[in-house]
């Protein structure tokens, strides 16, 4: 079962819409931002209900933000889109007592043009496109940085932005976009960098990005619960669900090995 929710929602507005979350053990509530991300779920569902005969309930968002004040409000059982730096910084600016309880996928971020196709063929001046959400712009300044192409003043600063750029020598202009958006500004802009989330959907490969992080990306995205609730009976049955060469299989035909399973074996057992 799945219910779509659109981005913004007041959180009274949002409980309404969606009830609190189920307190029965054979069902919870699991939110996820739609797209490619969801069908994945499905399928995880689907084992959990053959599996353990849990009944899942998808609720599907449209923006990074309001997932995290599902979760935090009781009207979700957990949720599966964000990484852990995300998360951290969620956290850290709203105050939410959120736990992690178990990995999904690394699904590396990439820098699109249609403009050119080659990173050395970016000129100076060009307009660069950023998603505006906390650590997934530091994320692509950060490469950037690898690169050569500009200087932060602190690499390993998650949640860097443009005002942390010490040296920019080719002149480029960047603009902060909401991460859903990239994908429709990206012919208006010289280069942008789009997470796979928006990037698979918009049909844009991995394979054709100017720049992309390589498999030890340390953004492997996160089942995760509000705190105490790791280790409930419903919410482990989901990991193990998710942690299936079912949904690595679904996985790997939806984003064409863009998405790199982010457990262990160990976890998966």
């Amino acid at each position: 079962m799945r219910s779509i929710l659109i981005g913004g929602l007041a959180a009274s507005a949002l409980a309404l819409a969606i009830g609190q979350a189920n307190a029965d053990e054979h069902g919870i509530k699991v939110g996820t931002v739609a797209g490619p991300e969801t069908d994945v779920m499905q399928v995880a569902a689907d084992v959990a209900e053959r599996e353990y005969g849990l009944d899942v309930e998808i609720v599907e968002f449209t923006d990074y933000v309001t997932p995290n004040a599902a979760l935090a409000d009781g009207s979700l059982d957990a949720n599966a889109y964000q990484h852990e730096p995300y998360m951290q910084s969620m956290i850290d600016d709203r105050g939410y007592d959120f736990a992690i309880a178990g990995r999904t996928f690394v699904y590396p971020i990439g820098a699109y043009s249609e403009k050119v196709d080659s990173i050395d063929a970016l000129p100076d001046g060009a307009t660069i496109a950023l998603p505006n959400d906390p650590t997934n712009e530091g994320r692509s300044l950060i490469l950037m940085h690898e690169l050569g192409l500009i200087t932060l003043d602190d690499p390993e600063n998650l949640e860097a932005t443009p005002l942390n750029i010490v040296e920019n020598p080719h002149d480029f202009d960047f603009r902060e976009i909401e991460a859903a958006q990239l994908p429709r500004v990206l012919p208006d802009v010289d280069m942008a960098f789009i997470n796979n989330t928006f990037a698979q959907p918009a049909g844009l490969s991995l394979d054709d990005a100017l720049i992309k992080e390589g498999p030890d990306s340390p953004y492997v995205n996160l089942i995760a619960v509000r705190a105490g609730d790791e280790d409930r009976e419903a919410i482990q049955q989901l990991v193990d669900a998710y942690q299936s060469d079912e949904v690595a299989a679904k996985a790997e035909e939806l984003f064409d090995g863009a998405a790199v399973p982010g457990w262990t074996e160990d976890e998966a057992e």
